[in-house]
Parts: C-alpha cells; structure tokens; sequence
C-alpha cells in the first residue's frame, strides 16, 4: 500500500541549508603564473597534505610568440592581447590577497630584443613584475610537478616538457634511489639539478637539454611548405637533429624500468583522441599511460584527418590544429629515439613546479621540506 502524502506544509522536507565554505586564509595561499610563447596560465593553491589545493586558476591562449621567429620581437597586438590576460590575473591575486606568488615568464621573453619593455609595459599597467626565468629553472619546475606521476618500478625516467616556444628534456637515473622513495627523490630537484651532498637518496640528472623548438616555432620552421605530410615528416626529422646533443640520444633503452613523462597540451591532446573523449576530462587524463604504437595511431590519424578534418575534431579545434601537428612531429621524434611502453601523460607543468617549489623551501608540505 502506498503511503499516504502528508497535507498541506509538511508535504515537503524543510530546505536545509549548508553553511558556505570558509573562505581560505591569505596568508596560507600561493600563486603561480606561466607565461609562455603560446598561453598565459596562472594557479592560486593552498598547501594540503603533500599537495596543494587549487582556489582560483587562470588559463587563456595570448600568442605572445606570434610573429617572433620572423621578426626577432613581440608584436604590439601580442603584447597587447598578453597585458589585457594579465590584468585578469592581477584582478585575482589581489580578490584572494595573495602575499606569495611566483610570476614567470620562459622562450618568448628570453628571445624578443624588446622583452625587457614589454616586462616595463606590463609592470606599469597591471603591477605585475614578471621573472625570466632560464631554462634550466624551467626544466627543474617541469621535473617536479611530474614526480607524483613516477612509477616506483621507473629506474630511468625522461621528462618531456614541450612548450610553445622551447622543448626542456631531463633524463633521470633513479635505479639507486629505494623503490618507495622514488617520486620523492624526484621532488628534491627543486634545489637543482646537482644538489649538495644529502642523507636522503639522491635522483641522479644524467644530462638535460633545452631545444629551442616548441609547438609553436617548429611550426613556423616549416610554414613554407604546403603538404601536411611532408611539413609534419621534415618538423619531425628536424627536431630529432636538434637532439644531437643530449647525452643518451644514441642509447638504446631497453623498455623495462623506463619511463617517458610528458607535460604539455600536445601530449593531453593526444590521450583525449586515445580514448575517444568529446568533452576534455582532466581526471581521465592526467596519469593515463600509453605506449608508443597508441600514440603513433592517434598521430597518424591526424594526418589522415587533414587540416579540415582537425579542425572540426572537438579534442583539437579551430585554434590548436597547427600546433598540434608540430607537437606530434615533436613527440613521434622523441618515440622514434625512445619506443617505451610507459609513456605517461601529465597534466600538470611549469605552474604546479612553481608552487611545490615555493611550498616545499617554506616546509608547508607534510611530507616536506623535500
């Protein structure tokens, strides 16, 4: 028997309010700003356990590179479209009061002859004084915000960070170092690449490079040629002759015990087309592992797909259809050198290096300072 309904008030439960989240303490909050060739990126976070937790972010495509490679400098309208994403950044920082922040900016402002007035320009109209920073130091960052990601079976690990305008590449010998303390082995990097002598077990960086080619300058490299395979197999052969100088190009690594972390949008892309996502999920994403024949299928189905057909393709669209090209003759290079069947996709980078860095040297972490 149905039971009866109750009349007239009592027919609905009374609305039980929750009370609103206690807003965070300013003196507990970091930010963290990455402004490179392509995009301006920011995070305001508070320590959590060994991590962070995220309370405000920032992320817009300003193509501050755009015309670089041509001219050596930053366009007007680049810095233009760059100083109006900052102001919103500033607009942030100060509604949650940060204190300690962090504003970098990487290859675009290391390279334009006119970066230090375009630095001048956004003090002045926004009140951000923004770092260059060198690549080693965003190499460093790149490593670290990737050490939760490292297995603790990995005894040598690569770390690719492919940028707008630069590619950082770590290569880490981590085989001495106790299993369990691997990734945070990892994490003490933030000191440098050959930290003093340490009680803890040390993660040794066999050799690290800097190649002056991101999605975004490999792609204007090559922006006289008109075929889409032969633009993408002459990026791909290009960028692999820039690896000349890295210390284990000629290796051969045996799959067991290896492991490829790769942080960019080129690499997030490409696991959302591997498992076939309509709309981007970043918990489905970051951590994903992959190996090279999954990705040499995604990649050649982007060439089949043609310039038209990545555009209308939700996971790339009208904006990253080029660079997504360049990003992948970036990658096929790299997994031409290093075939490994532990390619782990990171969806985190540079902002998130900032912040664990910054948090670990305060001691705000559980598990820190590493």
């Amino acid at each position: 028997m149905a039971p009866k309904r109750p009349n007239g008030a009592g027919a609905f439960p009374k609305a039980v309010e929750s009370p609103a989240p206690k807003p965070p303490n300013p003196a507990e909050l970091y930010a963290a700003l990455d402004l490179g060739t392509n995009s301006c990126r920011m995070l305001v976070a508070q320590p959590k356990g060994s991590g962070f937790h995220v309370v405000d972010s920032f992320s817009k495509s300003v193509q501050l590179g755009s015309g670089l490679e041509r001219t050596g400098r930053l366009s007007r309208s680049s810095m233009a479209r760059t100083v109006q994403a900052l102001r919103i950044c500033q607009q942030k920082l100060k509604r949650n009061k940060v204190l300690r922040m962090r504003l970098v900016t990487t290859e675009a402002c290391r390279r334009a002859k006119n970066s230090r007035e375009f630095i001048r320009q956004v003090r002045r109209e926004t009140g951000l004084s923004l770092e260059v920073i060198q690549p080693e130091e965003e190499a460093r960052l790149a490593v670290i915000s990737c050490a939760p990601l490292v297995s603790t079976k990995t005894e040598q690990l690569l770390v690719v960070d492919i940028g707008g305008g630069s590619t950082e590449l770590v290569w880490i010998d981590i085989s001495s170092v106790p299993r369990r303390d691997r990734p945070k082995a990892i994490m003490r990097l933030h000191a440098g690449f050959h930290p003093a002598e340490s009680p803890f077990p040390a993660a040794k960086v066999v050799d690290w490079i800097s190649v002056p080619l991101g999605v975004a300058t490999l792609r204007d490299q090559f922006s006289d040629v008109d075929d889409d395979s032969a633009r993408f197999a002459l990026m791909s052969w290009f960028f692999e002759e820039n690896l000349s100088e890295f210390a284990p190009y000629k290796d051969i690594q045996a799959r067991e015990g290896f492991q490829i972390i790769g942080t960019s949008g080129t690499v997030t892309t490409v696991a959302a087309s591997h498992l076939g996502l309509k709309r981007y999920d970043r918990t489905k994403v970051d951590g994903l592992r992959m190996t090279s024949d999954q990705i040499d299928k995604v990649i050649r189905t982007y060439l089949n797909l043609g310039p038209v057909g990545r555009r209308k393709d939700p996971r790339i669209g009208e904006d990253r259809q080029a660079l997504i090209m360049s990003g992948s003759a970036i990658l096929q290079a790299l997994l031409r050198c290093w075939p490994t069947d532990q390619l782990s996709v990171a969806d985190r980078g540079l902002r998130e290096g900032l912040l664990y860095a910054q948090m670990s040297a305060d001691g705000v972490l559980e598990d820190g300072p590493f």
